[in-house]
C-alpha cells in the first residue's frame, strides 16, 4: 500500500513522480492559451500544499474574477482513481466544465476531447490542474508552472478599479509581480532550497521506507527551517520587504507543519511555534488581504489523518492546532508598508 501511495527508490526514499501536461498562458491572443479573463479553470484539494500555492497567487495577484476555481476533497472510497472528488451537494459545487463525479473523469474528458482518436487519461490524476474552458483541453498540471503562467501574463477582461484584487487594484500602482526582475536568481535559489528541504522534505519524513532515509530528511527539514529562520530575522520576506514566489512556495508548507507535518510525518525535532521569525512570517502572511480565505487548518487534519491510512490506521484526527491556537489573525509585528513588487 505504502508503494502505492509513495513510491520510493531502493534506499526507501521518497521519490516525486512527475507530471503530465506541460503547456502555458500567453499574452499573444492568437496563442493557444491566450490570457483572458473567464477562460480558465484551475482544479485544487483542499489539504494540498501544492494547490495552496496557486490559491495563494491568484488571492495574492486579485485574479478571482479571472480564473474559476473549482475545490475538491480527497475521498478515497467514491474516487475512482487519484482520490480527489467533486462534493455531491450543491450541484453549484460540481465540476462545472465536464460535469465529471471526481478528478479522473476530468482528465478523461480533457484528453478525450481532443479528437476521436482520444483515449482515457493513463497518468497520475493529480491536483492542481489548469484546464483550458474554451478549448476543453489541459493546460498544465505542474503547481510551480501553473504559478509562474499566472505571474507572468495580464488577463485580458480584469478591472483595475480598487475593489478587484490586491493584484489588479490600481491602475497606476501596476499589477503585482512575483518574479522581479533584479531577484530572479535569489528567487530561485530561495525556491529550490525551500523545494528540497521543506516542500518535498516533509513527505520524503512522512513516506520514507527506511530508518537512514527518514533521518536524512528529517535532518534536511531541520537544517532548512532554522536556515529560514535565519534569513527572516534579517529581513520581512526571504528576497527582501516585499513578498515574491519564494515566499508563495514556502508559506503552505509553513502553515501545515505544526498542524500536520510535525506530527503525522514526524518531522518532530523542530517546531514552527519554536521559531519566532518563521512564526511572525506565518502570521504576516496569513494577514494579507485573501490569504486567510484560502487556509483550512481544520480541513488538512481531517484530510491527512483520515485518509493517509497506511501513516494513521486508526484514522483518528487531531482537534488542533487552530488557526488562534498557531496565532493566526494576530498582529506579526513584522513592518506596515507595502509588501508587493509592480510592474
Amino acid at each position: 500500500m505504502m508503494t502505492e501511495l509513495a513510491p520510493s527508490d531502493d534506499a526507501g526514499a521518497y521519490v516525486r513522480p512527475s507530471y503530465g501536461f506541460d503547456d502555458t498562458l500567453s499574452n499573444d491572443p492568437t496563442a493557444k492559451h491566450p490570457a483572458m479573463c473567464g477562460r480558465y479553470v484551475v482544479y485544487v484539494g483542499n489539504a494540498c500544499p501544492w494547490c495552496h500555492r496557486v490559491t495563494l497567487t491568484i488571492a495574492l495577484k486579485g485574479l478571482s474574477d479571472a480564473i474559476a476555481v473549482v475545490k475538491m476533497t480527497d475521498d478515497a472510497e467514491r474516487a475512482s482513481r487519484g482520490g480527489w472528488v467533486f462534493e455531491q451537494f450543491p450541484a453549484s459545487a460540481r465540476d462545472p466544465v465536464f460535469g465529471a463525479r471526481d478528478l479522473r473523469e476530468v482528465y478523461d474528458a480533457a484528453v478525450m476531447s481532443k479528437g476521436p482518436a482520444g483515449a482515457p487519461y493513463r497518468g497520475r490524476c493529480t491536483a492542481p490542474l489548469l484546464l483550458d474552458a474554451a478549448r476543453k483541453t489541459p493546460v498544465c498540471n505542474e503547481s510551480a508552472d501553473i504559478v509562474r503562467a499566472l505571474n507572468d501574463v495580464d488577463f485580458v477582461g480584469v478591472g483595475q478599479g480598487v475593489g478587484q484584487g490586491v493584484g489588479q487594484s490600481d491602475a497606476e500602482e501596476g499589477v503585482v509581480e512575483l518574479r522581479p526582475a533584479a531577484l530572479l536568481d535569489e528567487i530561485d535559489a530561495w525556491g529550490e532550497e525551500v523545494y528540497r528541504g521543506l516542500n518535498n522534505g516533509v513527505y520524503r519524513c512522512g513516506f520514507a521506507t527506511s530508518q537512514a532515509a527518514y533521518e536524512r530528511a528529517a535532518t534536511d527539514v531541520k537544517t532548512t527551517l532554522l536556515k529560514v529562520e535565519k534569513r527572516l530575522s534579517e529581513s520581512r520576506f526571504l528576497c527582501g520587504d516585499k513578498i515574491t514566489e519564494a515566499d508563495v512556495r514556502l508559506f503552505p508548507t509553513i502553515v501545515r507543519f505544526d498542524a500536520v507535518y510535525a506530527t503525522l510525518f514526524k518531522c518532530s525535532n523542530v517546531r514552527v511555534a519554536d521559531l519566532p521569525c518563521v512564526s511572525g512570517f506565518m502570521k504576516d502572511v496569513y494577514a494579507l488581504p485573501g490569504v486567510r480565505e484560502t487556509v483550512d487548518l481544520a480541513g488538512y487534519r481531517s484530510s491527512y489523518f483520515g485518509q493517509l491510512f497506511p501513516l494513521n490506521p486508526g484514522g483518528i484526527v487531531p482537534i488542533g492546532p487552530t488557526e488562534a491556537d498557531l496565532g493566526l489573525g494576530e498582529d506579526a509585528n513584522r513592518g506596515t508598508g507595502d509588501v508587493f513588487h509592480r510592474r
